[in-house]
């Protein structure tokens, strides 16, 4: 088996506002949330309340179903506000940093662990959310074994931080992370980096393979990996961790502490500086752009365009992102704008629009649709970017009229809603992809576990 993943299907899309290579430590926030919304089919059961004192790693909460997955708290402080919904759904967990004092949790030689202890260990911690499952998407159940563990160190989404510059000088937590995950599966932990990517950092290391993976996104995205090396069949799981998530993993082998630091890529064409920046997970939002982004006109979106979250400066940083994109809100219409040439805009299409004659041109987006939500049209656009072996379409009508045995035979087992973000963009019905496979994975998980 080659160890080279070229990608054919695809489009990149190149937006203004690329990161700087410069890293910006900024202060602790005054103030921290954590959404149970981030971790996908978690049912949160507290453990602490509004005014509970907590370390950084201290739990804030456990799963519902399964009491072993905690989920700590970044940052020492005082609880301040447990937000709820409507029948009192928690929203967020908030709190007031105080400094960083670190529950301890001792540290460990990876060499002298056995899974079964490796595992216990990243339970007790609250690391364990880190690892997510295939099929489905959704947080790894500990008593699974999986036939192999996937790393994607070559993200291509739009604006996409770059590792081999965010992870440099983290090789030894890395290391470790990923000899450590290797002692919980029966396969292979495969690590994905770009072929023509001569720093990464994961060149060198021992206990995983390497893969050179070429192409035009989604060729970053995890699944496309996955379908490529391992493919997922009926009955199997295979795990899936961020390189920066391996680094909190790794950080707390080596030195027993949770410690959620992440270098993060503030991006976009109203960011007035783009640049990386050093920041704690959960981080009010404010904290980050701190004066950065232009005030009006603009949307703030935690992760990347295509699969990130809206977010108001008063709100926080997702769990699991290392991007903030700031581009034009987009709340203005075109006059006869369907019936013009088109030159700034991306487009797969030649229909009145020019994008195709240059290819590397950088645009400046805003978050316009560009037509109404309609019933599915028959194009052919979406095969166009999607370089699974599966019917894109087919798989999304499944999902909609909730055929359970269509949706296994269409391969939903080996897809994550990421994987139809560029199938949305292109769709010229305005359908919300995205939402419709998760809706899908949901409905398999419930009804066929």
């Amino acid at each position: 088996m080659s160890n080279d993943i070229r990608i054919r299907k695809g489009l990149d899309i190149r937006l203004e506002g690329e990161a700087d290579k410069a890293i910006k430590q900024l202060p602790l926030a005054k103030t921290y949330g954590i959404k149970p919304d981030d971790f996908h089919r978690i049912i949160p059961k507290l453990i602490v309340r509004e005014g509970s004192e907590v370390k950084a790693g201290e739990a804030l909460f456990h799963s519902k179903s399964d009491e072993r997955i905690l989920f700590p708290s970044p940052v020492s402080g005082k609880v301040t506000e447990i937000v709820r919904g409507e029948r009192r759904r928690i929203l967020e967990i908030r709190i007031e940093a105080n400094g960083q004092e670190f529950k301890d949790f001792g540290k460990k030689n990876v060499q002298e662990l056995s899974a079964e202890q490796i595992k216990e260990h990243l339970l007790a911690s609250g690391c364990w959310p880190f690892i997510k499952q295939r099929p489905y998407d959704v947080i790894a159940n500990p008593d699974d074994k999986p036939k192999a563990i996937f790393v994607s160190a070559c993200k291509t989404n739009p604006l996409a931080p770059d590792y081999d510059y965010a992870l440099k000088g983290k090789e030894v937590q890395l290391q470790v992370a990923l000899s450590a995950l290797a002692k919980l599966t029966t396969g292979k932990v495969h690590v994905s980096v770009f072929k023509d990517s001569s720093l990464s950092p994961f060149r060198n290391f021992k206990d995983i393979v390497l893969h050179n993976v070429s192409g035009p996104h989604p060729a970053g995205n995890v699944s496309t990996q996955i379908a490529e090396i391992d493919p997922i069949n009926k009955g199997e799981v295979v795990w899936v961790v961020t390189p920066q998530d391996l680094v909190v993993i790794g950080e707390l082998f080596l030195s027993g502490h949770f410690n959620i630091t992440r270098t993060l890529a503030l991006t976009g064409s109203c960011v007035e500086k783009p640049q990386y920046v050093s920041v704690v997970a959960g981080a009010q939002v404010s904290s980050v752009v701190n004066g950065n982004v232009k005030s009006s006109g603009t949307r703030v979106i935690s992760g990347d365009v295509l699969t990130g979250k809206k977010v108001s400066e008063d709100g926080f940083l997702g769990y699991y992102d290392d991007q903030v994109t700031a581009i034009p809100e987009g709340d203005d219409y075109e006059f006869f704008g369907w019936n013009k040439p088109v030159f700034n805009k991306i487009s797969t299409t030649r229909a009145m629009t020019f994008s195709w004659l240059n290819p590397k041109k950088k645009y400046n987006l805003n978050t316009n649709t560009n037509g109404e939500h309609r019933a599915f049209v028959m194009t052919g656009m979406y095969e166009e970017v999607f370089p699974l072996d599966i019917y894109p379409m087919q798989l999304l009508k499944a999902c909609l009229y909730k055929d359970l045995d269509e949706l296994e035979n269409l391969g939903a087992y080996e897809v994550a809603p990421e994987d139809f973000a560029l199938t949305e963009f292109v769709c010229v019905s305005k359908q919300p992809h995205q939402k419709i496979i998760r809706e899908g994975l949901d409905l398999m998980m419930q009804e066929l576990g």
